[in-house]
C-alpha cells in the first residue's frame, strides 16, 4: 500500500532560479527499540534513504536512521535550469519503496 506524501514547490520558475522544494510522508518509523502491548520490541520498520531526481540526475539525497521523526519531512533547494520531472524516492525497510513524480516548469 502506498503511503501518503506531500511535495510542495512551485509549478514554475524562472531560469536560474533557487526553488525550495518540500516533501514529507506519512509513516510510523518504528525503530525496533520501543516495547509493544506484549513487552517484546516492536520489529523496526524505518525509511532508509530519500533520493530526489530532477530530468533523471540526483539533485539530493538522505540517509535517513532510526532517530529520525515518524512522518520525516525534508527541505531543500535546486537550481531551475531547464523543465522536466522532479522524481521523489523513498526507500524503506522490508522492501518498501515509493516513488512519485511532478512536473517543473522553467520559463
Amino acid at each position: 500500500m502506498a503511503a501518503r506524501t506531500l511535495i510542495q514547490f512551485p509549478a514554475t520558475a524562472a531560469l536560474g532560479e533557487a526553488v525550495q522544494v518540500r516533501v514529507t510522508i506519512a509513516h510510523a518509523m518504528e525503530s525496533g527499540f520501543r516495547p509493544g502491548m506484549d513487552g517484546k520490541p516492536v520489529p523496526r520498520d524505518i525509511l532508509r534513504r530519500f533520493t530526489c531526481r530532477y530530468n533523471g540526475e540526483v539533485v539530493f539525497s538522505a540517509e535517513l536512521s532510526p532517530a529520525i521523526a515518524a512522518n520525516p519531512y525534508l527541505a531543500f533547494h535546486l537550481v531551475a535550469d531547464r523543465s522536466g520531472t522532479l522524481e521523489f524516492e523513498w526507500q524503506g525497510d522490508h522492501g518498501f519503496s515509493q516513488v512519485e513524480q511532478r512536473p517543473l516548469q522553467v520559463t
